[in-house]
């Protein structure tokens, strides 16, 4: 067992002296799924969030008690139209009536921000849905513009990485052939519109998926040696940048470089099943804390250096009625009851439903060398290095 160095030791006298190290002035996105029978009521969800300085939030619907708690907070909101109801916004009518219904009546004392139509609607097998997809998308576009809100709020949809056929080296990145149809006109709609495309991007399912082979440094963003995109010499020291990069390689492959590329859900599990490899709170304590460490630094990825990386984590809370293996149930930063899953530096100060853990976690170095430091009173101390 290796002995902590001197640095490690100063700090954990100053986390046994109290001292709760936080990262300060994140501009983080948050995924407020409700799949869920325990879950805190939306006022204390906007108490919880403010506390934490979360100023991002990503609904999959439009509910108003939601929107009506966060009223005259200074938090942002995506809210969403499920795939269900993509269909029925084809007529201007109805989306002028779901505009006039579940955004006009928030604005401006809530902040909404974007509308998505539907998630994950291309890599589905409704042939239906995905056709109905961009002219909903347009139809909505419609009905804001006809209401004077197209200039406070926009339009898009949240893709899974499956568009895209291929994602290595990032410089090759290219979308489904048989997507195109469907991908070129709504890129199109993405540059006229300024609206920005989004991107649910998951390493986890790519370590889960080849344990054997897939590094989990790289998946983590620990200290890794990284992988060099042989067309353009860049590095890459972590998996999602490379995922983000090659979906900006497939979009300038379609003939645009315009569009703003978001990573509307990103996670990792703190509990799974057997065969479900590296779902452990740990290893999604060094996910999340090593990710809010590199949006602290406003940094953007080997391809697109000077532009900031805008993620929505997934999720805020664990879920219980979520279908699927155990991991389903365990994306979230919170327990039910507010207090984390684990700590990555959103510590509430003296907020409601916060409460001591009994043991701590302060992760070091690569994730095969951890220690762990047991004190009551202490939260879990993740990814600081």
């Amino acid at each position: 067992m290796a002995f902590p160095s001197s640095f490690e030791l100063l700090l954990i006298f100053f986390i046994m002296a109290g001292q709760i190290l936080q990262i300060p002035g994140l501009k983080l996105g948050i995924n407020y799924g409700q799949i869920a029978n325990n879950l805190p009521s939306p006022g204390q969800v906007s108490t919880l969030l403010q506390s934490v300085s979360i100023s991002n939030v990503k609904l999959y619907d439009a509910d108003p008690n939601v929107l009506g708690a966060f009223s005259n907070s200074n938090v942002e909101f995506i809210i969403g139209i499920g795939n269900e109801n993509v269909a029925n916004m084809i007529d201007p009518s109805q989306a002028q009536n779901w505009i006039k219904q579940n955004v006009q009546p928030f604005l401006p004392r809530t902040k909404i921000t974007c509308i998505t139509v539907g998630n994950e609607v291309l890599s589905s097998n409704d042939t239906s849905l995905i056709s109905n997809l961009l002219p909903a998308m347009q139809s909505l576009h419609g009905a804001l513009v006809s209401l004077g809100l197209d200039q406070q709020v926009n339009i898009t949809t949240a893709h899974s990485l499956a568009v895209l056929a291929n994602s290595y080296p990032p410089s090759s990145g290219s979308f489904v052939q048989n997507l195109a149809q469907y991908i070129q006109p709504s890129l199109d709609f993405h540059s006229r519109t300024k609206s920005p495309f989004l991107i649910n991007v998951y390493p986890y399912f790519a370590y889960k998926g080849s344990p054997d082979t897939v590094s989990l440094d790289y998946c983590l963003f620990q200290p890794n040696p990284g992988v060099t995109d042989p067309a353009t010499n860049l590095n890459y020291d972590n998996m999602l940048y490379a995922q983000l990069d090659s979906v900006y390689s497939a979009i300038k492959a379609m003939g645009y470089d315009d569009i703003d590329v978001r990573v509307s859900e990103t996670g990792w599990p703190s509990k799974g099943d057997a065969d479900e490899a590296g779902a452990t709170t740990m290893n999604a304590a060094l996910y999340n804390g090593n990710l809010l460490k590199r949006m602290e630094m406003n940094q953007g990825t080997p391809l697109m250096p000077s532009t900031p990386i805008n993620i929505y984590v997934f999720a805020l809370f664990n879920e219980d009625l979520k279908p699927g293996p155990t991991s389903e149930r365990n994306y979230g930063l919170f327990y039910p009851n507010n207090t984390p899953v684990y700590n990555i530096g959103l510590q509430g100060s003296g907020s409601p439903g916060f409460s001591p853990l009994s043991t701590s976690f302060l992760v070091t170095g690569s994730s095969s060398r951890q220690m762990v430091v047991s004190s009551l009173g202490l939260l879990i101390m993740a990814a600081l290095f």
